[in-house]
């Protein structure tokens, strides 16, 4: 299973190079206005996002756009786990341990069961709602623990015909993509 998983993200890696961060953000802004129209969202309160690396959907934007209307919260690695910690501005960002990804230095959010909604990046999709992440667990972890509703974010080209799952790969209730709502997902070569 590892070895098909390590394939998918290679292949992945590959068709994400083939798009400039311009196009990237520009295919994002799409993700952005269906998530923007979702009845999960728009009722959400408390919303875990992220905050986006060079090669997936742009979020920086979309957090500073909602975060004086929604609790924004925004994962921080710590070690083999994520610690949450709220939003409080561009300002308040600092170089994360993990992948020296900008992560909040604000409070600790500890009650998981208070959030309503989770945006969730992952390498890959299927229209079942399975998801492949880096590798590591971080989010599995996470999104075992909570019961808010899951949203994976993606380029079309992310979309493929079957994610190879685990026990422990945890579903989303819905995913988002750029591009048109009745794509077809292929089977990667």
């Amino acid at each position: 299973m590892e070895t098909v998983k390590k394939e998918v993200r290679k292949q992945i890696r590959e068709l994400k190079k083939r798009f400039s961060s311009e196009e990237k953000k520009r295919m994002s802004e799409s993700v952005w206005a269906k998530v923007e129209q979702d009845e999960y969202f728009r009722e959400a309160r408390i919303v875990l996002a992220y905050w986006s690396m060079e090669d997936e959907v742009f979020t920086h934007d979309f957090i500073c756009k909602w975060a004086g209307r929604k609790t924004i919260l925004l994962p921080c690695v710590r070690g083999e786990e994520l610690d949450i910690r709220y939003f409080e501005g561009t300002d308040r960002l600092c170089p994360g341990e993990g992948f020296a990804i900008p992560e909040p230095v604000g409070n600790l959010f500890t009650n998981l069961e208070q959030i309503d909604l989770m945006i969730v990046p992952g390498v890959a999709f299927d229209l079942q709602g399975n998801r492949l992440g880096r590798g590591k667990g971080y989010y599995d972890k996470i999104l075992s623990r909570t019961k808010a509703y899951k949203v994976g974010v993606c380029f079309d080209f992310q979309l493929i015909a079957q994610v190879p799952v685990e026990e422990h790969d945890v579903r989303m209730d819905q995913v988002v993509w750029s591009g048109k709502p009745d794509k077809k997902a292929e089977p990667l070569s």
